[in-house]
Order: structure tokens, then C-alpha cells, then sequence
């Protein structure tokens, strides 16, 4: 499509008088038509306060900028190809429309420079009438401006009005590309989620506290999804699990407290606890107790175990681990729909089983059973009723293997990427309130932002 634009250059003459103002038509490099049109542009103070022959050429200056106008519109509406018939009118010699643009500088000041669009709104806003276009013809069919007919009764009185010079700008914004992908249907990260789906993304881990013994190599860390009164989801919770005597429940008001490693109160539990296992579930913790294969519910406003019943069958103190060791054959886990307990059994031949806990009674609701061997994994937690497991607690690139759905009761492989920043990961797990991810890796109590796909 023949294309047209209208430049305007201008130069300033310090001191001195404008250079004279012409008109140049040609096909650039990729043919379109293309008028060149200069003048000169001298500062304000140097610019003829008036000139002989204003009122003779105002209607020339406003029939150029109307038949430029008419000029793109018939070109956007033909495609720009072949040449017009002929209408009635005389044409002017090209030198009267630049004598037209040198007034047009003399009378506006300094002009910069712009599109062939501004150009047609400032005569349009003095009320510039529209000329008549006549033929298509010059240069290779390019369509010349000289070939416009006045109409001097029509044009309106012209007071020109000074102009402050203008720029026309563009602005650019760039957007990360992990922008992007957020706003795409793979979800939206942390609390912007909404209801469940499939976990697709794990970024990297975010380190909030560090144990300072040797006590606190192994440990774990908790905040309630769903508490109760006194308690809040600020609370935050603490086992360091190195030791044969595991008792000492450490509680925060805040996370930032467990950052500076000043707890709010220190719980003596009644029996000791194994493992990294335990969960913070409801106003109770949830834990194994050492040397059982029991799963026990300690009340932390009444500060004593509510309710306690054995997992059938369950291995125990290094029966059925995950790949570190570590006593972790019993794990309590919380998602969307509940609290969960993973372990493995002799029947099972040592592959993960997931049985559905009440909370209060802690007696088994349904049982699934998987084909992901237990020690062939690192960890593992739920999200929305799938189970997700860790291939390794010590590579620095681990990833998320594998995925068992219990709404379907089958198993997929994955690789998802997960960081094990610190190269000892002794405990994973989600919470539903916080859309986290929790770890404890070597000392390190991190979170995990995740994503999940749309359901």
C-alpha cells in the first residue's frame, strides 16, 4: 500500500532570517511516495512579526493540510495503486506552497517537528477549510500537493497563536519473562492461587531461621493451617530433632521470633516424639511417638496428648525411611483435605501407603496404597490429595519425581526442579493456608514458593 509522509525539518538561524522553505517528492527504497517538505525554523525573537501576502496564501497553506488528509484516506481505502481521474480546478506552482510554509513559520514561531497527522489537526483546528484534489500524476504516480485549488472566500480569519515546541515520543516498557508466564494458564504463584490443581513449578528456597546447635542439624518446623483460639496462623512452631529424648516444642508468635531464636514458650511433651514427621494441625501437633507406630495428638491449650492409635502394620525406628534415615518411617502430612499419614508395611513390600486420618480421633478413613518405593525417595508431601515425592535430600539439584493421585489411584513420573540449597533436606512439607511449601535443610528452616495449574 502506497504509503505518504510528510517531514518536517527545521534549523535555527541565531540571529538571523530563515532559510528559504521547499517541497521535494521522490520513491524511497521501498517505493512508497514520499514528500519531503523543509523549512526553516529560527528562534521566535528572529521571526517576521508580520509579511505582505499572509491573508493571499492562508487558504494554500490549509488546502495543502486538507488534501494531505484526503490524500492518506483514499490511499487507505484504494491500497495506494494507480493513478486518479482528473478534477475541475488550476494547479499552483510548487513554489507558492513553499512560500506558504515559510509565512506558516513565520506566523506560528518555532515549529518541530511531526507526522503528516499533527501537521492536518493545526490547520484543522483553525478551521482550514478542504481543497479540492485534482489529478494523480508527477513522479512515478506519486500524487503532488501543487495540484490544489483554493477556495479564499471559505478560509476563515487566521490569527495565528504562538506554539511552544513539542516532541513526539514513544515510551517502551519491558515485562520479564517470569511475568509472562504467570499470567499464563500454568497459574499464579503463593497466595494468588485459587482452589486446587496439579503442581507444575517450585522456586527457590527462602531462608527464615537457623538452628544454632547441633541439636537443631535435623528438625522441623510448623504453622497451623487451620487454628484455634488463642492461636493464630502467625504462630509459628519448632522440634530440633537430634537427640534420644525429643521433647522440647518450641512456640513463636511470629515467624520473625523464630528468626532471632527467642521463643514465646517451650512445651515439655509428655512422651518424646521420633523423627521429622510431626505436624501442626487444628490446635494440636501431630506426632509419632518414639518407638511405635503410633500416631499421637498433643493438645497445645490443654498441653496433653488428646488422643493416640497405632498405623496397622506401619514400619518403625528405621523399618521403612525415606533415603536420609533419620527414623522418618511414620510422616504426618496436611493439605486441602485434611491430615494424611505416609509410611510403608511389610504387605506393601516396602512401597509408600497413605491412609486418611480423623483429626480428633485419628482413626483411619481410607487407605491408598502406591508403587513408589519409600527409600528410593528423599521425602514427600500432599497437595490437594496427590502425593509428591523428592529424588534426593542432598543434590543441589534435585527435582520433584513423582506424583500419586488418590482421586484416581495412579502414579506419573515428573521433574520439576527443587533446590537443596543447604545439601541436607530431613523434612518437606506443604501448608494449605500459606501456599508453601516448609523445609528444614541441614540447620536451615526454609519455605518454597510453588505454583499449581488451573483445576
Amino acid at each position: 500500500m502506497l504509503g505518504v509522509w510528510l517531514l518536517l525539518w527545521g534549523s535555527v538561524a541565531l540571529g538571523g532570517r530563515a532559510d528559504t522553505a521547499f517541497l521535494r517528492r521522490a520513491h524511497d527504497s521501498s517505493g512508497h511516495c514520499t514528500y519531503s517538505f523543509t523549512v526553516a525554523s529560527p528562534v521566535e525573537a528572529a521571526c517576521p512579526e508580520g509579511a505582505g501576502g499572509v491573508p493571499e496564501l492562508r487558504a494554500e497553506l490549509a488546502a495543502l493540510a486538507a488534501r494531505l488528509s484526503r490524500l492518506e484516506s483514499r490511499e487507505r481505502g484504494v491500497g495506494g495503486s494507480g493513478p486518479r481521474a482528473a478534477e475541475p480546478g488550476g494547479a499552483r506552482d510548487p513554489q507558492q506552497v513553499a512560500a506558504a510554509a515559510r509565512l506558516e513559520a513565520a506566523g506560528r514561531g518555532h515549529r518541530a517537528p511531526a507526522q503528516a497527522s499533527a501537521f492536518r489537526g493545526a490547520a484543522a483546528r483553525h478551521g482550514a477549510p478542504r481543497g479540492r484534489q485534482e489529478q494523480a500524476g508527477g513522479e512515478g504516480g506519486c500524487l503532488s500537493p501543487a495540484h490544489a485549488v483554493p477556495d479564499p472566500a471559505a478560509a476563515p480569519r487566521w490569527e495565528p497563536q504562538p506554539l511552544s515546541y513539542q516532541e513526539l515520543q514513544s515510551e517502551r516498557t519491558e515485562v520479564p519473562v517470569s511475568r509472562l508466564l504467570e499470567e499464563t494458564a500454568l497459574g499464579r504463584p503463593g497466595k494468588e492461587d485459587s482452589g486446587c490443581g496439579q503442581l507444575v513449578w517450585v522456586g527457590e528456597p527462602v531462608v527464615f531461621g537457623r538452628a544454632d546447635s547441633i541439636a537443631g542439624k535435623y528438625g522441623v518446623w510448623m504453622k497451623d493451617p487451620e487454628p484455634v483460639p488463642p492461636f493464630t496462623r502467625d504462630n509459628t512452631w519448632r522440634v530440633d530433632t537430634v537427640g534420644t529424648e525429643v521433647r522440647q516444642l518450641f512456640q513463636y508468635e511470629e515467624a520473625e521470633q523464630l528468626a532471632r531464636g527467642y521463643p514465646a514458650k517451650v512445651h515439655i511433651l509428655p512422651r518424646p516424639l521420633e523423627s521429622t514427621g510431626a505436624v501442626i494441625y487444628r490446635g494440636g501437633l501431630f506426632f509419632q511417638p518414639r518407638h511405635s507406630r503410633s500416631v499421637a495428638r498433643y493438645d497445645l491449650r490443654g498441653e496433653t496428648i488428646t488422643a493416640e492409635r497405632e498405623i496397622p502394620g506401619a514400619g518403625y525406628h528405621g523399618q521403612y525411611p525415606y533415603s536420609w534415615g533419620g527414623y522418618t518411617d511414620i510422616d504426618l502430612a496436611v493439605d486441602e483435605t485434611g491430615l494424611w499419614v505416609i509410611y510403608s508395611t511389610e504387605k506393601a513390600r516396602g512401597a509408600i501407603v497413605l491412609s486418611k486420618l480423623d483429626p480428633e480421633t485419628l482413626e483411619i478413613r481410607r487407605t491408598w496404597e502406591t508403587n513408589i518405593r519409600k527409600r528410593g525417595v528423599a521425602n514427600s508431601f500432599l497437595i490437594c490429595g496427590t502425593l509428591y515425592t523428592v529424588s534426593s535430600y542432598s543434590a543441589p539439584n534435585a527435582t520433584i519425581n513423582f506424583a500419586y493421585d488418590t482421586a484416581t489411584g495412579t502414579s506419573r513420573a515428573l521433574s520439576i526442579p527443587f533446590e537443596n540449597r543447604f545439601r541436607y533436606l530431613s523434612m518437606l512439607d506443604y501448608n494449605p493456608a500459606e501456599r508453601q511449601l516448609f523445609a528444614w535443610d541441614s540447620f536451615n528452616m526454609v519455605t518454597y514458593p510453588i505454583r499449581l495449574s488451573r483445576a
